[in-house]
């Protein structure tokens, strides 16, 4: 068995390699739009505050206070600690936690936002520097750029293309064009051929994942606070996972131009709602459980915090197997579906 499956590995790797224009391509274009996307948001973020304030899960939010002013964007966490982090880094300008005994709130020294946003607190209460009933908490950290932010974004994302076109788009050509109908003659099975294809794809995706990296370091110098090991674990599950849910997609299909249409409908919809571009925290509830329900969501996620937040591999455990878990399931799914014809 391992014997069929080293030999369709090396087959799809060398047709690979010798597609040089697929091969520049999959390893530019990642850079190109991390180049692009760091000179359109290089200057200051948009004039649009952002409070955080905690609430204990299923208590309504509190609005005893501020929460009636205008042009704040207020977004409701369950634990101190997460948002804290965020004041540090700059993605929220103050964090109010109105439970008692004692409300509190937390504002960056640093912040220019963050002291704004404290002089509305207090005079949209009525009081002076002393009379705000309310323990005064300072914090202190660098702000995340958006390239930092979104940079996890892109790498994730390049995955998922290369995944889902790097093996459904070929696998539906090789069924189109007979080379399938010869390798049902052979002793190979569904699911060897299959394997076969997730490692290809694997090693190719990781490969130029890497590179991507690294260019990106030289030319950007971006933030990498935690485990390279788990960094790597996440995009190693996430590969697999992606890589699977495009096997799904051509396991049956026979031309090129559905298998393109219906690739761009798995795609798509995590573009929008993975947190690729933008935060999912002020999302409506229902588009934060759709999210929840998407593979890319978890590796961004889980790629995000090992490169912002410094987690390690035990902090992204969860994800790695959701993500892997999710992936031995499809690839099972998608050689019962199979057909060589």
């Amino acid at each position: 068995m391992w014997r069929r499956i080293l030999t369709i590995f090396i087959a799809r790797n060398r047709e690979f390699y010798r597609d040089r224009a697929g091969l520049s391509w999959n390893i530019l274009m990642p850079i190109m739009m991390v180049l692009a996307f760091a000179f359109i948001f290089s200057g200051e973020p948009r004039d649009l505050f952002q409070v955080g304030v905690v609430v204990d899960p299923g208590a309504p939010p509190d609005d005893s206070l501020f929460l009636q002013t205008r042009y704040i964007q207020w977004i409701h966490f369950d634990t101190v600690e997460e948002a804290i982090a965020k004041v540090e880094r700059h993605q929220l300008d103050l964090l109010w936690d109105p439970r008692w005994p004692q409300p509190v709130y937390w504002v960056n020294a640093d912040s220019a936002k963050g002291y704004v946003v404290e002089r509305l607190l207090r005079s949209a209460n009525g009081t002076t520097d002393d009379g705000l009933e309310a323990e005064r908490r300072v914090v202190s950290g660098t702000a995340v750029r958006y390239v930092d932010w979104v940079l996890p974004g892109i790498l994730a994302m390049n995955i998922m293309f290369s995944s889902l076109w790097g093996v459904g788009w070929v696998i539906v050509r090789y069924r189109k064009n007979g080379v399938l109908r010869r390798l049902k003659a052979t002793p190979l099975s569904p699911l060897e051929f299959l394997s076969a294809q997730v490692l290809s794809r694997l090693m190719v995706v990781l490969v130029a994942s890497l590179v991507v990296y690294l260019g990106a370091s030289l030319l950007l110098d971006f933030t990498m606070r935690g485990s390279y090991v788990a960094l790597a674990l996440v995009y190693v599950a996430g590969a697999l996972c992606l890589i699977s849910v495009g096997l799904i997609v051509a396991a049956r299909l026979r031309t090129e131009e559905v298998a393109d249409g219906l690739l761009n409908l798995v795609s798509w919809p995590m573009l929008l709602l993975s947190g690729v571009w933008f935060s999912m925290e002020g999302a409506s509830g229902a588009a934060q459980a759709v999210s929840n329900l998407l593979p890319l969501t978890h590796l961004v996620a889980a790629a995000r915090a090992v490169m912002l937040d410094g987690a390690g591999v035990v902090q992204v455990l969860p994800q790695i197997l959701i993500l892997s878990g999710a992936a031995l399931v499809l690839l099972v799914v998608a050689a019962w579906l199979f057909r060589w014809e």
